[in-house]
C-alpha cells in the first residue's frame, strides 16, 4: 500500500510527506486527505480516491466486536440515508483484518464498507494520526472529507466514549452552505 496527497493544492493544502504525517496528532482541516487502499473483503480493495466527487467520512476505531465500537457502527448503519442526503459515504477503519470484518459485518448487518489497516499494521491511521502506538489500535477518529479529498473537519474521541453522529452532521452542513 502507498500513502500519497493527491488533489493537493501546495498553497491552500500543505502536501506532508508520510514521516511529517507520522510526526503530528490527528490531520486537521484544509489538509489533502492521505490516499489509501486497503482491503474492504479479502478480494476487494478500496482507495479513498474512489470517494472524490462525493464527501466521505472516515470512521476509525479501535476493534470490532468491542461494546463502544459496535454501538458506534451500528449508530452510523442507521444513519447512512441521512449521510446520503448530503452525499455523503461512510467507511469503516480499524486494524482488524478484513475477514474480522465481515463478520462483524455480517452480525451488526452493516450496509456500508469496513477496511482493514491490518498489513502492514497501522499505516493508514498512522497517516492519518490516529494510531495508538502503547496497544496497537486505531484510535476513535473522525474525518470528513469533501468531494475534492481536502479534510474539512476531524475529531479524536476518547477510546470509552462513543463520538455520536452529531459532529459529522454538523461538517456535512457546512459543507452545503459553501
Amino acid at each position: 500500500m502507498q500513502l500519497s496527497n493527491e488533489n493537493s493544492d501546495s498553497e491552500k493544502y500543505p502536501e506532508l510527506n508520510l514521516n511529517q504525517l507520522q510526526n503530528i496528532m490527528i490531520l486537521e482541516k484544509g489538509i489533502s486527505a492521505p490516499e489509501f487502499e486497503l482491503n474492504a473483503t479479502p478480494d476487494q480493495k478500496l482507495k479513498r480516491s474512489d470517494f472524490l466527487g462525493k464527501n466521505l467520512i472516515l470512521v476509525f476505531y479501535p476493534a470490532d466486536w468491542s461494546p463502544v465500537c459496535g454501538d458506534q457502527v451500528v449508530l452510523y448503519n442507521e444513519m447512512l440515508s441521512i449521510f446520503h442526503k448530503y452525499n455523503a459515504d461512510i467507511v469503516g477503519i480499524s486494524v482488524d483484518s478484513s475477514w474480522c470484518h465481515d463478520a462483524f459485518s455480517s452480525d451488526r448487518k452493516l450496509h456500508y464498507p469496513l477496511l482493514a489497516d491490518f498489513n502492514p499494521k497501522g499505516e493508514v491511521s498512522k497517516a492519518y494520526g490516529v494510531y495508538n502506538e502503547e496497544n496497537g489500535t486505531s484510535q476513535r477518529g473522525l474525518f470528513v472529507i469533501d468531494s475534492e479529498g481536502i479534510i474539512q473537519w476531524s475529531y479524536l474521541s476518547p477510546d470509552g466514549i462513543n463520538p455520536g453522529a452529531d459532529g459529522i452532521i454538523e461538517a456535512l452542513e457546512t459543507l452545503t452552505k459553501k
